[in-house]
């Protein structure tokens, strides 16, 4: 009964353009995927270039070297007691200005003890004192005028001072004359004009030819204990013609 098949559509025959059309768009596809693999390896066979960053690690903070040890203080020196003061009396010094006006007055000082000033004993030294002991060396001050019993080294005339001029008034009247001046002779050897004056004088003219040669006039100043400190002084002139 089914012997005989029937076509329901008839099958057409593949033409030969139809055929290379399909060739070639297999080989174009087959060579861009060639193309496409060796692109690919190519990429991962290149060497990657890797981003270093360096970061800089802080060093904690070192800590203070060891202070060296400390040498240990020196033994104390032995104690050397002082020598006895000598048993005597102290001596007063007269100011050369009288001051005008009241001191104040300094109650942390030690009161004055009389006694120290009794006169008897050695010079220097005070009443509770023994006897046979040392005088203690009085400070130096630069600044206070001395008498020519305080110091070691008196005032002396440097040579080569010029004399004072006679009044020529005078020496033309045969008169004679002497000055007797005092004042303080500093540390530089020169006189102070403002400390001068005149204890005896037998006439003005010769007053004023020693105060007028006084300041050209050098001296060896005086000296306390190596130094040379100021002295106040009194000086003769005289006035005397060859006859």
């Amino acid at each position: 009964m089914f012997d005989n098949l029937l076509e329901s559509k008839a099958k057409k025959q593949r033409s030969i353009g139809g055929t290379i059309l399909s060739f070639v768009i297999h080989a174009v596809l087959i060579a861009g995927a060639a193309y496409g693999t060796l692109e690919a390896k190519q990429e991962l066979e290149k060497p990657k270039a890797e981003k270093v960053e360096f970061v800089e690690v802080k060093k904690a903070d070192e800590p203070p070297p060891p202070e060296p040890e400390k040498a240990p203080p020196p033994p104390p020196p032995d104690a050397v007691a002082a020598p006895p003061v000598a048993k005597g009396f102290q001596v007063l010094t007269a100011p050369i200005k009288i001051p005008d006006v009241l001191p104040d007055i300094d109650l942390t000082k030690s009161v004055t003890n009389e006694a120290d000033f009794s006169g008897r004993g050695q010079a220097g030294g005070i009443a509770k004192g023994v006897v046979g002991g040392i005088v203690p060396a009085a400070p130096i001050d630069q600044g206070q005028t001395y008498f020519d019993f305080q110091v070691e080294k008196q005032v002396a005339p440097a040579g080569g001072n010029p004399a004072p001029r006679y009044p020529d008034m005078l020496r033309s009247a045969n008169v004679e004359g002497e000055v007797i001046a005092q004042f303080v002779v500093n540390e530089d050897g020169r006189a102070d004009m403002s400390t001068f004056k005149v204890l005896k004088t037998s006439h003005d003219l010769f007053t004023n030819s020693v105060k007028s040669v006084l300041p050209q006039m050098r001296f060896l100043a005086a000296e306390v204990g190596g130094k040379k400190v100021k002295q106040l002084v009194q000086m003769p002139f005289v006035f005397s013609l060859n006859k």
